[in-house]
């Protein structure tokens, strides 16, 4: 589905014009649809319906409040990756049993706070946190439910910086050694085993890395149960990819996804856990920017936008693209024109295209960089004392500002000045 078309020559957000935010609230700012989030959850856990699963939203994608209440009114779980995000998830009315605990280096007081939670499972990244665990459930006098997270090396085919599943990333247990963890778990106190987990990369666009992944992971399950673990759930992660270049291959249908997962797993007699994010976030948002100037260089031509690498770091992080239109549909017969797409920032890497074709533009012309409502708002940053920018919620023919942009006094007083250099 797609809830950002265009009705009267203007672009809208289900039905209210961007072009009308803009007048409120200004510009840069990110719009999602409550709808497309809606949609996009509905559609994959129907393809799953008759086979026990929990989709637990990676919430790093985009963890505002607006959208995580959103989800976990369909009955989503969630997937975090930190103390903060899990308060955000049980903010938003997600019980602990549906949360799943990820990542590389949880503390001893994140810990200690997910089991006061009593989240579903810890994902075990390495042998030091799973002693940890133990150590931190004892002194609490519980058990912590966990999976090791293994790694199967298998290259996802996705940007090296978002792969997570071969033996060069940082995740993960190596497969192969997995049975031995799963020993050791056995013989900790305050430790419960409960699931195997993976997660193998991200923005993929082939089945092909989830199948041979899957098989490794089904596999290692069987072997597992077979030596008497008693495991209820299997979590495959996520990784699955969207559409953000139209004239691309689009990626496998979350259909035919679902049934390479299931020919591995369909007999394991095990919930199902999913932590997809970007899939239902990507395509539910827009950034929406004014363009300043535009300035004829020696050789190439600039659209200067107020909305820079600070409020959306992917195409310089990852050389991500992002599809860029007018807000207003251009005249008929316009001609497009190369030029690259630049922020204010003081960086030659502030860019959010290059060398992209474009219709002419003018100061004061509403641009809508297209699939940002994924990686976008979370990675923002206040470089060059820039505010984050609001993010807007629209649900049909109403919208509402979902966090506001702070004003420059605000990050001001953040700073505190010690008593010796205050000012008289």
């Amino acid at each position: 589905m797609n809830e950002f078309t265009v009705e009267g020559g203007a672009l809208h957000a289900e039905k209210v014009a961007l072009a009308d935010i803009a007048r409120e609230v200004g510009t840069p700012f990110y719009c999602y649809s409550r709808a497309a989030f809606e949609e996009r959850y509905q559609t994959f856990s129907s393809i799953f319906e008759g086979t026990p699963h929990l989709l637990c939203y990676a919430m790093k994608a985009n963890s505002n409040q607006a959208i995580l209440t959103t989800l976990a009114r369909l009955g989503a779980g969630m997937d975090v990756v930190s103390e903060g995000e899990l308060r955000r998830a049980l903010a938003a009315g997600v019980p602990g049993e549906k949360i799943v605990f990820s990542g590389v280096g949880k503390t001893e007081p994140e810990m200690a706070f997910a089991l006061d939670a009593g989240i579903l499972c810890f994902n075990v990244e390495s042998e030091p946190e799973l002693e940890h665990l133990s150590q931190v459930a004892v002194a609490k006098g519980t058990r912590a439910r966990i999976s090791v997270r293994v790694n199967p090396d298998v290259d996802a085919g996705t940007h090296a910086k978002i792969s997570t599943g071969t033996y060069a990333n940082k995740f993960g247990i190596p497969i192969d050694e997995a049975p031995r963890v799963y020993e050791r778990a056995a013989k900790l106190p305050g430790i419960e085993i409960t699931g195997v987990d993976m997660h193998i990369g991200s923005q993929i666009t082939d089945l092909k890395p989830f199948d041979r992944a899957t098989a490794r992971l089904a596999a290692l399950a069987r072997q597992l149960m077979g030596q008497g673990h008693k495991l209820t759930h299997i979590d495959v992660g996520g990784g699955l990819g969207v559409v953000y270049q139209r004239d691309n291959r689009p990626p496998p249908s979350p259909h035919d996804y679902a049934q390479t997962i299931l020919k591995h797993t369909g007999g394991l007699g095990l919930k199902l856990v999913f932590e997809h994010g970007r899939l239902l976030a990507a395509n539910s948002g827009v950034l929406v920017t004014s363009v300043i100037y535009v300035k004829q260089g020696a050789g190439k031509r600039f659209v200067i936008v107020d909305a820079a690498m600070n409020d959306l770091i992917r195409p310089t992080l990852y050389d991500a693209y992002h599809e860029i239109t007018t807000v207003q549909s251009p005249a008929t017969g316009a001609k497009l024109g190369k030029v690259d797409i630049v922020g204010p920032v003081c960086e030659s890497g502030d860019y959010l295209a290059q060398n992209r074709d474009l219709p002419p533009v003018e100061s004061g012309d509403l641009l809508a960089v297209h699939s940002a409502g994924a990686y976008g708002a979370v990675q923002a940053g206040e470089y060059n004392t820039r505010p984050l920018i609001p993010e807007v919620l629209v649900d049909g023919e109403r919208w509402a500002v979902v966090r506001a942009r702070p004003s420059y006094e605000a990050m001001i007083r953040a700073d505190i000045v010690p008593p010796w250099l205050a000012l008289k």
